[in-house]
C-alpha cells in the first residue's frame, strides 16, 4: 500500500538572544489519522514523537509524502501534538525546573480521560520520553487514591462481590491505610 506524502519548505524566524532575527528551513510534514483529519507539523516535533514517521520518511521519495496514522483519533493527537510541541521547547531550553512547571500547568488542565487518551497515543507512537512524563502524570493523579477512584479513573467494572471485596480489604488493610477517598 503506497501513500503518497507531503513535506513542504517554510522558513521561520529561529529565536537567539541577539537582536538580530535570522531565519532557518523547516520542514512541515503532513500526517492523516484515522477519521481522515490532516494535521501539518514541524519536522522537530513529528520527529520527537514516533518512529513511525522516521521510518515511513527514510523509506519515502522527498516528493510528495502524508504519514498515515490509521489507529488515532483527532481530539486526543490534537492534544498530543501541543504536548509536543512544548516537549520540543524543552530542549531548545534545558531549564528542567521550567520544563516541569510547564508539563504540570498543560496535563492539569486536561481531563483523566484526555490523559489516558494522549497516554494511548504516545504508546502507538512509540514516543517513550513523551509517554513516560505522561504516565508519572496519571501516576500523581492516582497516587493514595481509593480503589474505586481508580476503577472510576481506568473504567474498569467492579467484578467482586461485596464479600470478596470485604475480605480482600481485610486481608490486605495495610493497602488501605492513609487513602484519599475523595474523587
Amino acid at each position: 500500500m503506497a501513500s503518497s506524502a507531503e513535506t513542504t519548505e517554510t522558513s521561520k524566524p529561529s529565536s537567539e538572544t541577539t537582536a538580530e532575527t535570522t531565519t532557518k528551513s523547516t520542514k512541515i510534514i503532513t500526517l492523516k489519522i484515522s477519521d481522515e483529519a490532516i494535521f501539518e507539523v514541524e519536522d522537530s516535533v513529528a520527529m520527537e514523537i514516533l518512529v513511525i514517521v522516521k521510518s515511513f520518511l527514510k523509506d519515502q521519495s522527498p516528493s510528495t509524502k502524508i504519514v498515515p496514522l490509521p489507529n488515532i483519533l483527532a481530539k486526543p493527537f490534537s492534544q498530543f501534538i501541543e504536548f509536543c510541541k512544548e516537549h520540543v521547547m524543552f530542549k531548545e531550553n534545558p531549564d528542567k525546573e521550567k520544563q516541569k512547571k510547564i508539563s504540570e500547568f498543560f496535563l492539569k488542565e486536561k481531563s483523566n480521560e484526555e490523559l489516558l487518551d494522549m497516554i494511548t497515543v504516545a504508546k502507538y507512537l512509540e514516543a517513550e520520553d513523551l509517554l513516560d512524563l505522561l504516565s508519572q502524570a496519571a501516576a500523581d493523579r492516582i497516587q493514595n487514591k481509593s480503589v474505586e477512584y481508580m476503577r472510576k479513573f481506568f473504567g474498569i467494572e467492579n467484578d467482586f462481590t461485596p464479600e470478596e471485596e470485604a475480605k480482600l480489604c481485610e486481608e490486605r488493610s495495610w493497602a488501605f491505610e492513609d487513602v484519599d477517598e475523595g474523587y
